[in-house]
């Protein structure tokens, strides 16, 4: 790990409660915290069945953006509950793990179904390269897109040497389940060294290593807190390059634990009545993910901040679908029991869905 990282995971492990003064904000970071109220109001409004629009926000309404909390996205919760806790496959941490890399190094669904549909019960014991490689070529090759468009994953190819993108990733796949990394990740005493056991293996940098820590970290083979350890990605920075105007010094990681310690303070003074996620507060993944939306937001509501992104308009529109989410999460967290007065529990998954932009 090089010694920037290593300040940055340092850091991320800092408890900051001080006001904001001497940094400066932008009238975006007003629109963070309102932002985060209305969209969760969205989540809701839209889990009790109430009809569109669920918002006034015209901006909402209209375009694409992932959900306040990342585990309550689409494919967030076909992770933790078909991938993850699915009681008809293996549940030792060697499986789990094979079925987390598996299921993200894709990131999609359809590409999950697929190999489900093709072999039957996806196990590590059963695994044959041969057979995983010969389908998602096919799939290919009859112009499937077997890869999400929300992370853009590095091809492998300088170290294993294969042409296709998903034949050095089922590699990479191996070399994970060889080097024993479920014993090591269950080994862990921090959520840093954990993304260090998973960044040390090729072609993943820090942010992708932090997005499939998370995801592992809904698993039962490690259990930290999710505001213990941020990484922010490219969306990240651009939002906070909005909201700031001047960061008075402080880290990009600095930041966004500032706006985790804060939230409630800034939502109170702003009038928001903020609805979690059934007793859980916004963790730094969850702040680290709104800054990247925010980034999103502001490129139609302060089209005169510019920040350090060079994008200037929003990739997608919303589209309902008529799919449903029975929303389900980390039995650990304790919050399964609040969910069930709430109607049918169940959406459509399109407000949910990955936004399609790399973070």
């Amino acid at each position: 790990m090089t010694s920037k990282a290593q300040t940055s995971a340092v850091k991320s492990a800092l408890t900051i409660h001080s006001v904001l003064s001497p940094a400066k904000t932008t009238e975006v970071y007003d629109s963070y915290w309102r932002f985060a109220s209305i969209r969760q109001e969205v989540f809701f409004n839209r889990l009790e069945e109430k009809p569109y629009p669920w918002t006034s926000d015209p901006i909402i309404n209209k375009y694409k953006f992932t959900n306040v909390y990342r585990a309550a996205d689409r494919v967030s919760q076909y992770l933790i509950k078909h991938v993850i806790y699915n009681e008809n496959l293996p549940d030792s941490p060697k499986e789990v793990l094979f079925r987390i890399l598996l299921f993200k190094l894709f990131n999609k669904i359809e590409t999950w179904e697929l190999l489900n549909l093709k072999i039957g019960t996806i196990t590590f014991e059963d695994y044959d390269f041969d057979l995983y490689d010969s389908i998602l070529t096919a799939a290919i090759a009859s112009g499937r897109r077997i890869y999400s468009a929300a992370y853009i994953m590095p091809s492998g190819k300088s170290y294993f040497g294969f042409v296709r993108k998903h034949t050095n990733h089922l590699k990479l796949i191996e070399l994970i389940l060889k080097k024993q990394t479920h014993e090591k990740l269950m080994f862990a005493k921090s959520m840093q060294q954990a993304f260090e056991i998973i960044k040390n293996f090729p072609s993943l940098g820090d942010f992708l290593a932090y997005q499939l820590l998370i995801d592992l970290n809904y698993s039962p083979i490690i259990n930290f807190s999710e505001s213990e350890f941020v990484v922010p990605g490219p969306g990240a920075k651009g939002g906070i390059s909005k909201c700031f105007s001047d960061s008075a010094g402080l880290s990009n990681v600095e930041i966004i634990k500032l706006m985790t310690d804060r939230q409630e303070k800034e939502f109170e003074r702003l009038g928001l009545s903020f609805k979690s996620l059934w007793g859980r507060r916004l963790q730094l993944i969850d702040c680290q993910n709104l800054f990247c939306e925010v980034d999103k937001y502001a490129r139609v509501k302060h089209p005169q901040i510019k920040g350090n992104s060079e994008r200037l308009r929003i990739k997608q529109v919303f589209k309902a679908s008529s799919k449903p989410i029975n929303f389900w999460f980390p039995p650990k967290w304790g919050i399964n029991k609040n969910i069930q007065p709430l109607k049918s529990n169940s959406i459509s998954e399109g407000l949910w869905s990955n936004s399609g932009e790399s973070n």
